[in-house]
């Protein structure tokens, strides 16, 4: 019988240090991608995300230590380039060829978890800056009156600090989002929690039910409260019909 020495089972002397040591292309990938943070880091720059201090909006949790040290690791994997803007120490990210060929494994991840992971794992880690930042950019004016619209969320459970937000939507299609009152003139109030607005936005509750379980009270512009199914701009895993059973039927409480 041929015996199998330690040298044998030791990972190929020119395999990168922490990796799998496989020719497998799913565990060269998996050494690129399957890091903390980068691809959510990926997702960002799919959709768009392109400035530093954008993605710390979009990823709020991560530090910005971590942040730089993702980026560099991308571009140096050829899947981010970075050049300088007109503003000094200011870099614009953008994708590679290789990092836009990713459009379709990031949706295959997101279209998995949505049809089989529990519904009650998706609202265990809530974040409003998170929703808001994500309802901001899938927001549609297109249904709404023209002029400067501004819209007010309200969780009352929050923190002062996390309790109040803006959507202000400008002529021509720019939104932007405000944790602080510009001042402005509010068109709508939507008062809710935080876990009925994330499950409305995530297409795991109807905003209709919710609206008439009181869950979710608007007051303002009358415009604005009927198109808001429209405007909203759910998330676009959203219309995916969900394949788990269970406890994924009903939200609790």
């Amino acid at each position: 019988m041929m015996r199998t020495s330690r040298r044998d089972k030791a990972a190929p002397a020119n395999a990168p240090s922490g990796g799998y040591g496989q020719f497998c292309p799913v565990s060269m990938a998996a050494e690129v991608l399957c890091s903390r943070w980068t691809l959510i880091l990926v997702r960002e720059l799919l959709v768009g995300v392109t400035r530093f201090n954008d993605f710390r909006r979009a990823l709020p949790r991560i530090s910005p230590a971590l942040l730089s040290k993702r980026l560099k690791e991308l571009e140096a994997e050829g899947i981010v380039t970075r050049s300088p803007t007109d503003e000094a120490g200011v870099y614009d990210y953008t994708l590679t060829e290789a990092g836009k060929d990713l459009w379709d494994v990031v949706e295959a991840m997101g279209l998995w978890g949505h049809r089989w992971l529990e519904r009650h794992l998706s609202l265990q880690n809530l974040d409003p800056s998170l929703l808001m930042w994500d309802m901001r950019r899938r927001l549609n004016p297109d249904p709404m009156p023209s002029g400067r619209k501004v819209i007010q969320f309200q969780y009352p459970e929050l923190p002062g600090d996390k309790r109040h937000y803006w959507l202000v939507v400008e002529e021509g299609c720019d939104v932007d989002l405000c944790s602080v009152d510009q001042g402005f003139n509010v068109d709508l109030y939507v008062v809710t929690d935080l876990r009925t607005m994330t499950s409305i936005w995530m297409g795991l509750s109807k905003l209709e039910d919710e609206l008439a379980a009181r869950k979710v009270t608007l007051t303002g512009d009358r415009a604005l409260q009927q198109s808001m199914a429209e405007w909203l701009g759910l998330s676009v895993f959203a219309p995916v019909p969900r394949m788990v059973g269970g406890n994924s039927a009903s939200l609790a409480g």
